[in-house]
């Protein structure tokens, strides 16, 4: 445990790190990767250039001062960290590596206010925390490796199949090449693929979720084509059935939990993957209690699993649909393709936002902060919403 002092120290740094802000982080990156290029192989470099994961940093640290004194706290947070580690294959001999930079940037960036003494009581606190991590994906790597069906590190999968879902999105069916089975997951967790390429400058790393429900012989994913995205594009334009690629296995924190309450399943563009897979679940299961399925999108061209959620509406009496397009286009039939036009507005459907309801979502931040909104105001308690933030985390 850490001693009365160095608390007191590292709570006395708020003031400093608050008004450094992300540049703070910002400096740290740029600092790391210039001293160890080789790290760029292990962090999404497109997040760096976003402001997104400088931006994330800060306010882990941030919250890690300001907590310091009541771990438990941030315990959530610590686990959705480490799950994400692991699909990096993170190891321990490079949390030295983030610490030491971390601490250069304290001192290059704080002036006279990081004195000895700061960065004494900063070098103690980091290290615990990084104890804790290292402890834990320890642990998580081992579960991962001792499970029936699965590895360590990476394993190569053969592309069995890939299926157009949108003109967005497309669903890639995984087998593993060694013909073994493959580790079960939990509904909303995600599976890692490490790409190395020709048209890549580094190693990439990206997380995608696994849109259907666990079977052990094999994983699907659904990939967004994003406007200047590398890794996406290049699954989609280059990466064919019968290609190999290399994948971590799954992990996350976002789950379905195991109760018989009703379950409903909220989503805008492609955060309906990890729904998928939850529905699916469900519906493997023979869910006893209701299913809503709400989602939300510009349009019909761009709605992904449009007629695969119609065909399990119509198979499963206990699941419900609600649709809404944000700009029908002129061949969008209502009551056909969508039900409602414009941004999801829950109270239209209010009957099925119920108090003892398993509320889970995913989307862009913008449209899961109005959702949480909406469910607060609606008398949903707020330990009954989960939700899933696709790259950087953010609260909401």
């Amino acid at each position: 445990m850490l001693d009365q002092h160095t608390i007191d120290v590292v709570k006395s740094t708020i003031p400093l790190l608050e008004s450094a802000g992300p540049a703070l982080t910002t400096h740290f990156y740029q600092r790391m990767f210039e001293h160890n290029p080789e790290l760029k192989d292990v962090f999404n470099l497109t997040h760096q250039h976003s402001g997104g994961q400088p931006l994330a940093l800060f306010s882990a640290v941030a919250a890690y001062a300001k907590n310091i004194d009541n771990l438990a706290v941030l315990g959530s947070a610590v686990e959705r960290i480490a799950h994400k580690h692991t699909v990096f294959l993170i190891k321990p001999e490079q949390y030295a590596i983030v610490g030491g930079h971390l601490l250069a940037t304290l001192e290059e960036l704080g002036g006279d206010a990081v004195t000895e003494e700061v960065l004494t009581a900063w070098g103690k606190a980091y290290g615990f925390l990084a104890e804790i991590f290292i402890n834990r994906e320890a642990q998580l790597y081992l579960q991962t490796a001792q499970a029936q069906g699965g590895w360590e590190g990476t394993r190569r999968f053969v592309i069995k199949s890939k299926t157009p879902e949108s003109t967005l999105i497309t669903s890639f069916l995984l087998v593993p090449e060694d013909g073994k089975e493959v580790i079960d997951f939990i509904a909303g967790q995600y599976l890692s693929v490490s790409l190395e390429h020709d048209e890549l400058e580094f190693k990439e790393i990206r997380q995608y979720s696994l849109s259907d429900a666990p079977n052990r012989n094999t994983y699907r994913i659904s990939v967004k084509r994003e406007a200047g995205g590398k890794v996406s594009n290049l699954l989609h334009d280059h990466y064919q059935q019968g290609d190999v690629i290399e994948v971590v296995a799954p992990a996350g924190d976002f789950s379905l939990i195991a109760e018989e309450s009703p379950v409903i399943l909220i989503s805008a563009g492609v955060g309906q993957t990890p729904m998928m897979s939850m529905l699916n679940q469900l519906i493997a299961q023979k869910y006893a209690n209701n299913i809503t399925w709400i989602h939300a999108c510009d349009n019909g061209a761009v709605h992904g699993f449009k007629e695969v959620i119609k065909a399990k509406t119509i198979a499963n009496e206990q699941l419900q649909s609600y649709v809404w397009y944000r700009e029908p286009a002129a061949q969008d039939l209502p009551a056909e393709d969508f039900d409602f036009e414009g941004t999801v507005e829950l109270e239209k459907i209010a009957e099925h936002m119920l108090p003892n309801g398993q509320y889970y979502f995913c989307g862009p931040i913008g449209f899961m902060k109005a959702v949480k909104q909406q469910l607060l105001a609606l008398n949903v308690p707020e330990p009954q919403l989960h939700y899933e933030v696709f790259g950087p985390h953010a609260d909401l």
